[in-house]
């Protein structure tokens, strides 16, 4: 079991990771009403929430610290202690109205799978599609995605934000030998938006539904109606822009 600031972390995050770094590296002091010195924590804001197994190239984070830090220096030590699946690539001083979250105006998700009905050792833990799916058709069916909707269909049981309103700037999908990616841009994405979009539209594929399907799942603002949530395998933020 690991601990931060003398308390357990039972299941290890990314965010949990990244602030255990933090506490070792910044060594922020104060005084509690007893006049006892103890080791303030550090809380880090990430730009948005991804499920477990969802990859991230891009995402941004913030904290705040009254210390002095040399960005290159600290920069070195943080990748130096985190684990070996998380890095940082940058680090720059930002207005204190900044807010990696709130300040965001669009995100990029992006979901990779296999069209082949054989395995291949390369394969990773990528989803792998046994029936053919049509890329002119796929584009489509995302088209109906676009623009200010309620994406209420596309919501997990476990989204806490009573909004439900998206805007989706773009949506497309590309066949890259046997690997279909899928590029989804947004203001905002309620939780596993995106992976029920990709089981909605590989429904639409597998059943040779019209793409037009898409449109009435949309409509319907009824999880029932869209296809299942796929794997998070396969799915990276790819950048956050503001």
């Amino acid at each position: 079991m690991q601990l931060c600031n003398g308390k357990p972390i039972a299941n290890p995050t990314i965010q949990g990771e990244l602030e255990k770094a933090l506490c070792t590296l910044i060594k922020v002091k104060e005084f509690d009403n007893t006049q006892t010195q103890y080791k303030r924590p550090i809380k880090t804001i990430f730009s948005g929430r991804t499920d477990r197994g969802v990859n991230s190239k891009g995402q941004v984070v913030h904290f705040d610290c009254n210390e002095l830090i040399v960005a290159s220096k600290f920069l070195y030590q943080m990748n130096e202690i985190l684990p070996v699946d998380i890095s940082v690539d940058e680090l720059r001083e930002v207005p204190v109205s900044f807010h990696a979250q709130k300040s965001a105006k669009s995100r990029h998700y992006q979901f990779e799978f296999i069209n082949r009905r054989c395995k291949n050792a390369f394969d990773g833990d990528l989803m792998r599609v046994k029936f053919p799916v049509d890329e002119i058709r796929m584009k489509k069916s995302l088209s109906y995605l676009l623009g200010e909707h309620d994406f209420s269909s596309f919501k997990s049981s476990g989204t806490l934000n009573p909004s439900k309103v998206c805007t989706l700037t773009y949506a497309d999908c590309k066949k890259i030998g046997d690997r279909f990616v899928v590029d989804i841009i947004g203001n905002r994405f309620l939780y596993n938006m995106v992976r029920t979009i990709i089981g909605t539209l590989l429904e639409i594929e597998g059943h040779n539904l019209p793409p037009e399907h898409m449109k009435d799942v949309l409509e319907a603002k009824d999880r029932t109606k869209a296809g299942q949530t796929v794997s998070p395998y396969g799915l990276t933020l790819l950048e956050v822009t503001y």
